[in-house]
């Protein structure tokens, strides 16, 4: 069992969460009035269009994902994160790879204690960093007793084969909606540098209805996969990002 334990977490100086849905906006893989998707009429830039409850994607002013680039030194306390669970099943939902967890899989935020209930990708990276944009980003979506959001976004870089994502690329569902059960069930911490240095910023949902109030921990040091898992993932998911979003007036804390 893998646990990755440290100290306290962050002092809050940002807006909470609000209640929302676990799935970090991705359940949306049949045809539907507002069906989304990351190209054409349907792509990022239409969204707020597509559906009334979407008005966020275009009216927001603290929207996901965004360029961290105006930063701001704090004493951020160390992550405090409890991850003793499994990964137990992978779904192709459409927009996304996703894994389903299980067990007692948290971090404390704010003095609030949130649950992991499922991990998914994107390529290529939403977040960027100073401009630079990775080949993959996942991203850990936990929810706290009342629906509020935090999540934990990790670049993936090119390089060694990544032991973590082979338990489950073998499994990759073609077909939409298609959930396959892992052979081997994993910690989902397996995917986690042995550095949890971060940035903290509040966002939104990087799907709709893009629902503000996310907090927002992206680690600053990446995580290796090779460029076949890379290319696997990418063939599977095609390009899932969403363009970066404006800072406003939002403040980055390093």
């Amino acid at each position: 069992m893998k646990k990755i334990a440290t100290g306290v977490m962050v002092a809050s100086l940002l807006l909470s969460g609000v209640a929302i849905a676990s799935d970090h906006g991705h359940d949306h893989g049949k045809e539907h009035k507002g069906h989304w998707g990351y190209s054409g009429d349907t792509g990022p830039a239409h969204w707020g269009d597509l559906k009334d409850s979407y008005f966020m994607c275009k009216e927001g002013k603290n929207q996901s994902p965004i360029d961290i680039n105006r930063v701001i030194e704090a004493d951020l306390p160390k992550l405090d994160i409890t991850y003793a669970g499994n990964s137990v099943s992978v779904v192709n939902n459409g927009h996304t790879i996703k894994v389903n967890t299980q067990g007692k899989n948290e971090i404390v935020v704010d003095g609030v204690t949130f649950t992991l209930k499922q991990f998914h990708f994107h390529t290529p990276s939403e977040n960027t960093v100073k401009g630079e944009q990775f080949p993959m980003e996942v991203h850990f979506v936990h929810l706290d007793k009342d629906g509020n959001i935090a999540v934990i976004g990790i670049m993936f870089k090119e390089g060694k084969r990544n032991a973590a994502l082979d338990k489950f690329l073998s499994k990759l569902p073609k077909e939409i909606n298609h959930v396959a059960l892992l052979d081997e069930m994993f910690n989902p911490g397996e995917l986690f540098p042995k550095k949890l240095d971060y940035y903290r910023f509040n966002g939104s949902l990087t799907t709709p209805p893009c629902t503000e109030g996310v907090r927002w921990i992206v680690l600053k040091n990446e995580v290796e996969a090779s460029k076949e898992q890379l290319s696997l993932m990418r063939k599977v998911m095609g390009k899932n990002n969403r363009p970066v979003q404006p800072l406003n007036a939002r403040c980055i804390l390093e």
